[in-house]
């Protein structure tokens, strides 16, 4: 099929260059779409048909676009129709078409912002409903017309830049849209500045929107924020407008330099308090507040070699706190003369002039007051031996008056003695005992005693001063050591039980107790013929039988000294059982016991009596024990009474006592 578009009146021909016969006809603002080629001859290829175009907003309406028309049928025996965006989708209703005439119309305003374009199916029907020739496509394209105002993507742009920039720094970018064909002028924009609220200080890139600086001379301190009113243009400059709002803030530098309100300062400081704010440094700064630009810092150059002032920054005021850190005195020193300095946080610009008044003289004079009295050392320490008489001297405690132009007398007295123990000379500050001081008193603490002294000048007010006195309470040797069991017993021969541990105490505290000396009574120089002593550590020491001796109870005399200065020593009886042992060194029953009765029994004796003579009389029911006499001496070996362990009671716990006999 042939396809031919006709747009509107007379353009057919010129539009597709149509042959001459095509340029007869009689209505040449209609189309014959399906007109056949010739039987004969070349067979032409379709033809291409361009787009219709129609102007957005065009309000004469209904509007003819064109006219088709098939030559396959006499006139009236063809039915047209359209279909497609616009006819029966939607948007519905845009287009129709006569179906007797073929001739298409525009029913409605179209914008081209919502379709730019509309492709539509015409059709050739006869009468009876059958499609006469193949569907054509039929575009219809929507020409743009200006209709449209650029828009400002915001209504405030807002940009910062350094103060003093250079020209041609980048500020901030403004940016518009055009909903118009992009193709076209209608959405040719163009940037502009309408109002500066000043000296020409920026420019703006009509083609970017870019807004930038174009002299020096940009000052916070003079100017801090910059208004701009911004328009838009399409049609290259010459169309529809739009405004917009810009904001420059300029970003503060340290370009001006901290100076002092003034040039000298007085103030008066009170001796003897530390920690004391003494008056304020006004300085003055333009840039920005708060900033590091404009805090002040501060530095104290002449007239304070000890370092007792310093100079801190209010945050609030950027002022200088002059403030005394160690504490003044009138006696020494009545006045300072003070030179501080005043700078900034940050570094000033190379560029910037220095501050006229940079540094400033600060007078400060000292104000005397009543100072307190001094003890010569506090705390003090002493001792005092243990037991120490009343009247005993302790000590002599010393201050002085500070206030050395106003002589002041001073008087001593107590603040707390929790025991009563001492007194306290009120003009000399004489310290001694009034009693004897309880060794069992609550208020003594690992040896230590602890009281308060107060001394006061007779001013008015008076001023006064506590001290701390501790005493240490010196331990005195006054105890001797003593036996922690006096009683015990041994094998019979020297070669069994690991001997007799001895062990000692001693009430007093070291260095008067342990190490302990243990040795055999030198009254008694026999006793060494029999037995021997050995030490073990500072506490204990064990005895042991140099050879066999008789068995029974041994009454021995030793002599126990401790390690106090001078050292004490106590001679102290030791009553040792000798018996006969089994091979666990162990005591077998009855000899030991009969051997010592009648000799002061102790109560282990006497049981062991007592526990043989059950044993005896048993073994004579039975006839198989025989008569034990202290004259018979010790059982023999054979004998086949049964065995009883005799142990003595615990000693204290030494590395050595674990398996000791009794």
């Amino acid at each position: 099929m042939d396809a031919v578009l006709f747009l509107t009146l007379g353009l057919l021909a010129q539009s597709l260059g149509l042959s001459a016969g095509v340029s007869r006809l009689k209505r040449p603002s209609t189309l014959y779409p399906w007109r056949q080629p010739p039987a004969l001859g070349r067979v032409r290829r379709a033809w291409v048909i361009p787009p219709i175009s129609v102007s957005e907003n065009h309000k004469r309406l209904p509007y003819p676009l064109v006219q088709i028309k098939s030559d396959k049928q006499q006139l009236g025996s063809v039915l047209y129709s359209i279909q497609g965006p616009g006819v029966d989708e939607e948007p519905r209703g845009v287009f129709s078409i006569d179906k007797f005439t073929g001739k298409v119309f525009l029913n409605a305003m179209l914008d081209r912002e919502q379709t730019d374009r509309f492709r539509l199916r015409a059709f050739a029907l006869d009468l009876g409903g059958s499609t006469l020739e193949e569907p054509t496509d039929l575009e219809i394209v929507v020409v743009d017309q200006n209709d449209n105002r650029p828009v400002f993507r915001q209504e405030v742009f807002t940009g910062s830049v350094l103060e003093g920039a250079p020209p041609g720094t980048y500020v901030t970018k403004a940016e518009a849209t055009d909903a118009d064909d992009p193709e076209t002028d209608n959405a040719a924009l163009r940037y502009s500045i309408l109002e500066q609220g000043g000296p020409q200080l920026f420019s703006i890139d009509e083609h970017l929107g870019e807004i930038r600086t174009v002299q020096v001379g940009l000052d916070r301190e003079v100017v801090a924020v910059y208004n701009l009113t911004l328009q838009v243009a399409d049609m290259s400059g010459d169309g529809l407008t739009a405004t917009a709002s810009a904001i420059i803030t300029l970003e503060d530098i340290n370009d001006n330099a901290p100076g002092f309100t003034r040039d000298e300062f007085s103030l008066q400081a009170t001796e003897a308090i530390g920690g004391l704010d003494v008056g304020r440094l006004e300085v003055e700064d333009r840039d920005l507040p708060g900033s590091p630009n404009w805090v002040a810092r501060f530095t104290i150059l002449e007239g304070d070699p000890n370092e007792q002032f310093a100079v801190r920054t209010d945050p609030k005021t950027n002022e200088g706190v002059l403030t005394v850190v160690k504490p003044l005195d009138y006696e020494t020193r009545k006045h300072y003369q003070l030179t501080v300095a005043v700078h900034n946080e940050a570094p000033l610009q190379a560029a910037t002039p220095r501050a006229i008044r940079g540094q400033a003289r600060v007078s400060v004079r000292v104000q005397d007051v009543n100072e307190p009295p001094v003890f010569h050392e506090n705390p003090l320490r002493t001792s005092v031996a243990e037991g120490a008489a009343p009247g005993t001297s302790v000590t002599t405690v010393f201050a002085r008056d500070p206030d050395t132009q106003q002589p002041q007398r001073l008087s001593y007295s107590k603040d707390y003695d929790p025991e009563d123990w001492l007194q306290v000379d009120r003009d000399t500050g004489r310290i001694q005992t009034q009693r004897v001081l309880s060794p069992e008193s609550p208020f003594l603490k690992d040896g230590w005693y602890r009281a308060i002294i107060l001394v006061q000048d007779d001013a008015s007010p008076p001023s006064t001063a506590t001290g701390t006195l501790s005493i240490e309470i010196l331990e005195v040797n006054d105890h001797a050591p003593e036996l922690t069991l006096r009683s015990g017993s041994l094998c019979s021969k020297p070669d069994q039980g690991s001997g007799l541990l001895l062990s000692a105490t001693d009430e007093d505290l070291p260095p008067h107790g342990a190490p302990f000396h243990f040795q055999l009574s030198p009254r008694v120089p026999e006793l060494a013929q029999n037995w021997s002593l050995s030490r073990i550590n500072v506490s204990h020491a064990r005895l042991r039988l140099r050879h066999q001796v008789q068995e029974g109870l041994h009454r021995l005399s030793l002599l126990l000294g401790d390690s106090g200065q001078p050292p004490l020593q106590r001679e102290q009886p030791l009553n040792v059982t000798v018996c006969r042992c089994d091979r666990d060194g162990a005591c077998l029953p009855g000899a030991a016991a009969l051997r010592a009765g009648g000799a002061g029994l102790s109560l282990e004796a006497l049981l062991i009596v007592l526990a043989s003579g059950l044993l005896l009389m048993r073994r004579l029911r039975h006839g198989a024990a025989a008569p034990l006499s202290r004259a018979q001496g010790p059982p023999r070996a054979a004998s086949t009474a049964p065995r009883c362990s005799i142990r003595p009671r615990a000693a204290p716990a030494s590395p050595s006592a674990a398996h000791q006999p009794s």
